[in-house]
């Protein structure tokens, strides 16, 4: 918005630093934080009085009976926060940029109606089904899919379109042609239901999340650079700078969030918050040709996901046992008895020690 304005505006003094990426990426990223600050505690009251109310899991001992009744769709915080801040220093024309508001709508939406059926059935296990989620989000993969792959509508060039790319490899290793959309679809499941399993903490969820996005908004600096993708060895995509203002505006209004749901939480994201950021960071990944770095990058998620899958289908439904005490991992830990902010803190430390090699492995080729 502040871009078509500055081309209605003409030439001003101090009109170049509005054009600068990095300039646009902290100014994004202030004002996600400071609009979602603002408008937090008012929307908190609104979706209280709306009874949209957490209904807590039976856990046995750990069940957190004190979180009864926490107001939940915290999300809706993090997404007008990141929408507004996106809408007024993106480029609104930029291909990227549109992709990426179409994965923050879509998933927004499958989050808010899953939140909207536990709250009025009164549980938290009365939301859409399984199948119906996984259909939603493999019906957006496979639109991204189109959307990418398409020679008419790809935003990769021809030589790299279908390429798949790991970390530490400089060069593609395997041209996947066809079966690309498979995996775009099974990108966008895998990471955005990780992402929602992890979601079960205070604060938990987010700084993680905040540290893959700190990744892949690197990435985007660089590979829409042409001068240092050159020299990194990386392929140029042309466009994707604008990815780095989705990214650091998630990054503010994440903070933003934070802000209210640090422990105790006054809010909970859920599924709404939770799937719009799984849904976002896929987005992002396809669109960076990055789909593996988030193994790495998002090592913490990787591990809620692994633990939930371990438990599920290998253990109660193959081994006829539980594997661990709970699933997720994280309240397998309660279980053990260390205190909530402790599990939290040190799943961040770990999350931060996931995202240095990540970084380390845009050198490191």
């Amino acid at each position: 918005m502040i871009d078509w304005l500055l081309q209605y505006l003409g030439d001003f003094p101090g009109q170049r630093l509005f054009t600068y990426v990095s300039f646009r990426a902290l100014m994004g990223m202030l004002t996600a934080f400071l609009t979602g600050v603002f408008l937090g505690r008012k929307l908190i009251n609104i979706i209280f009085q709306l009874n949209f109310r957490d209904k807590t899991r039976d856990y046995g001992d750990i069940s957190p009976k004190n979180k009864d009744g926490t107001p939940t769709m915290g999300g809706v915080i993090i997404f007008l926060s990141f929408l507004i801040a996106v809408l007024l220093w993106g480029k609104l024309g930029n291909p990227f940029l549109k992709i990426a508001l179409f994965a923050a709508f879509w998933f927004t939406a499958l989050g808010f109606f899953d939140d909207y059926l536990k709250s009025v059935r009164g549980s938290s296990d009365a939301g859409m089904s399984r199948g119906v989620k996984l259909f939603f989000q493999a019906l957006f993969g496979l639109i991204l899919g189109l959307l990418v792959l398409s020679p008419d509508s790809s935003i990769f060039s021809p030589e790299i379109i279908t390429k798949l790319y790991v970390p530490f490899i400089s060069d593609p290793v395997i041209d996947l042609k066809y079966l690309y959309y498979p995996f775009i679809i099974l990108v966008v499941i895998g990471i955005s239901n990780s992402i929602n399993f992890a979601d079960g903490l205070d604060g938990l969820a987010a700084v993680p999340v905040s540290l893959v996005a700190v990744v892949y908004a690197v990435f985007a600096y660089i590979l829409s650079n042409a001068l240092a993708s050159r020299y990194l060895l990386f392929p140029h995509i042309k466009g994707a700078e604008e990815l780095v203002i989705v990214l650091t505006a998630l990054i503010g209004a994440l903070a933003a969030f934070l802000w209210f749901n640090t422990y105790p939480a006054e809010i909970f994201m859920g599924d709404t918050g939770s799937l719009f950021l799984g849904g976002l960071i896929a987005t992002s990944a396809v669109l960076l040709k990055k789909e593996i770095i988030f193994l790495i990058a998002g090592g913490v998620f990787v591990i809620e996901f692994l633990s939930v899958f371990l438990q599920d289908y290998v253990g109660i439904k193959l081994l006829k046992r539980r594997i661990l005490y709970r699933a997720p991992v994280h309240h397998t830990f309660q279980f053990l008895g260390i205190a909530e902010p402790k599990i939290v803190v040190r799943f961040w430390i770990i999350a931060v020690m996931f995202t240095l090699i990540s970084l380390i492995s845009i050198k490191l080729r």
